[in-house]
């Protein structure tokens, strides 16, 4: 992770204790920053998956710049059969089906928000989604 800022190096750590437990990949690209996968995160009601990743690119502008958006698995469906709704679209990731959550930060703190921080709200806004 040598090609990396230091601030995207400091966000992978946190990533990485903030999900404990769960697998954290991550690839450097070429301009600083990265690309982070976190998989075996448990989600559940009111979706069918027990367990999802999510993906995002965070990149060498961070922490000036939102880590968006976000991609998780491709079957992403709810339990009850409603559609997922306002804020996810059909996409690809790295060349693979995924869906893509949609949830800018429009009054980014670069000190408070932090890329595992967003990850955390991203996941909470889809399970407030009931």
């Amino acid at each position: 992770m040598s090609s990396i800022t230091t601030a995207v190096a400091k966000a992978i750590e946190e990533i990485r204790r903030t999900f404990q437990g769960c697998d954290v990949e991550v690839e450097v690209d070429r301009s600083g920053g990265a690309v982070v996968v976190v998989r075996g995160v448990p989600m559940g009601f009111p979706y069918v998956l027990a367990k999802v990743w999510f993906a995002f690119h965070i990149t060498y502008q961070y922490p000036h710049a939102d880590v968006y958006p976000h991609f998780t698995n491709p079957e992403l469906a709810r339990s009850d059969g409603r559609g997922l709704g306002d804020g996810f679209g059909t996409a690809s990731f790295r060349g693979q089906p995924a869906i893509q959550i949609s949830r800018r930060s429009n009054r980014l703190n670069p000190v408070r928000d932090t890329a595992a921080l967003k990850l955390l709200k991203v996941i909470r806004w889809m399970r407030d989604r009931t």
